[in-house]
């Protein structure tokens, strides 16, 4: 029902605003009140460079020469404009949404999940002493990393601080994994410290706008993975046949119902295609039919099946069709190379003498010295030339913290850089 979600949305009447709310400091104040707390954290992720960075890094296909494969830029608007037209049909605080649904990715890595993957296996890897928790590096927690210790912006005086996001952002962020095939889907009731939350999807938003980011996200990809694998010819025609059969069989489409005829535009019903928009409009239409306060953010049934069916097939047809399997053969090469390079490093690090150490690659060199000063206490006395704000998130002398300097640092790469540098090390 239109605005059902009013009397949960956040605003001044609900008990949730004051937390929701919340900065840990202040970044700048300005002296008018034209826009509300959430606005003015969509602006900050708008002007960050995480954010920027997005237009160059991989969604699922990496296409570097054709401007028209989904990036991860790409699928971020996808889920604003699915989530915001959620948000408000149902009365929910659109502002709030559509920040959340903004900065949901900006601490993904290069090369999309593959990348993530790729992080991951790196630093399990990597024995540390002492160290007794597993480590494990997933993009939502890089998300609030990023937004919290990494993104800075300038103040009116010219110093550059962090972006310090209120609370309902910050929580959007960590809590938006849309992997989690879940029905009536319900905000948690208290707020945690977000740092305490140790994977993804296990711990519900703190807010309905939060709830429904994460379930834009899952309609997002689902909708737009499945045209790119079209044009790349990734599926064949006992795909189509089998993504037939599941529309029919999920949603009620039968042949003797309805003429379902397949092209390389998709799946077709009576005429009606279906393909990315008509995917999308479909589910957001259901999910707002079939969704109150009571019962959760939830689908009907037909399409909560035809969902998980969905994913199903993408895994089994796209996600782990043998071109993308080689293509993660390329980035672990890629991303693995520059890890063990700049872990090499560590000595040189603790004596301040990585210029010396990387003359050979200029690029990879500059950005990761400026990472270093910036962010570590690799040069104490450089670092008090530049206009910053305290940012020592690393330890060089530390072997678990300079893992984590070299690990956040090429999770903010774009793909060009990453394989650029790569070129570079493996370059005579």
């Amino acid at each position: 029902m239109k605005n059902s979600f009013l009397q949960v949305s956040i605003n001044e009447n609900n008990p949730k605003w004051e937390q929701c709310n919340k900065r840990s400091n202040t970044l700048y104040q300005r002296d008018n009140g034209i826009r509300s707390n959430f606005e003015r954290d969509y602006t900050r992720i708008l002007h960050s460079l995480a954010y920027r960075r997005l237009k160059h890094k991989t969604q699922v296909f990496y296409a570097p020469q054709n401007d028209h494969i989904c990036t991860r830029m790409e699928h971020v608007s996808h889920v604003a404009s699915v989530s915001t037209t959620i948000a408000k049909f149902l009365g929910l605080n659109v502002d709030l949404t559509q920040t959340i649904a903004l900065g949901h990715d900006i601490g993904h890595a290069p090369f999309g999940h593959t990348g993530e993957e790729i992080l991951n296996s790196l630093i399990q890897n990597q024995q540390t002493e002492g160290i007794n928790q597993p480590k494990k590096f997933w993009h939502e927690r890089n998300s609030l990393f990023f937004a919290d210790f990494i993104e800075t912006l300038q103040d009116p005086n010219g110093i550059e601080k962090n972006l310090n996001l209120t609370y309902a952002v910050r929580d959007g962020l960590i809590c938006h994994c849309g992997e989690i095939d879940q029905q009536g889907l319900t905000p948690r009731n208290e707020p945690i410290d977000l740092y305490t939350i140790k994977r993804p999807g296990i711990i519900a938003p703190y807010t309905w706008e939060g709830c429904v980011v994460k379930i834009s996200d899952k309609i997002a990809f689902l909708g737009r993975d499945m045209e790119d694998a079209r044009s790349y010819h990734i599926l064949d025609m006992a795909s189509y046949r089998q993504l037939r059969e599941i529309v029919a069989g999920t949603l009620g489409f039968g042949p003797e119902k309805e003429n379902i005829t397949h092209t390389n535009s998709g799946v077709h019903r009576s005429g009606r295609a279906v393909n990315t928009t008509v995917l999308i409009n479909d589910m957001i239409v259901d999910l707002c039919q079939n969704s109150s306060p009571e019962k959760g953010l939830s689908f009907s049934e037909p399409y909560f099946k035809f969902i998980k069916e969905l994913k199903q097939f993408s895994f089994a047809n796209i996600y782990n069709n043998w071109r993308l399997l080689e293509f993660k053969n390329y980035a672990t090469q890629i991303l693995g190379c520059i890890y063990r390079t700049l872990m090499k490093l560590q000595e040189y690090a603790k004596n301040r003498r990585i210029e010396q150490a990387l003359k050979y690659a200029p690029n990879l060199l500059k950005t990761f010295t400026d990472w270093l000063v910036k962010y570590s206490n690799y040069d104490v006395e450089r670092k008090k030339t530049f206009r910053y704000d305290t940012l020592e998130c690393f330890d060089v002398f530390n072997l678990e913290s300079y893992e984590k300097c070299v690990i956040e640092y090429i999770s903010g790469m774009t793909d060009q850089y990453a394989i650029s540098v790569f070129h570079e090390i493996i370059s005579f």
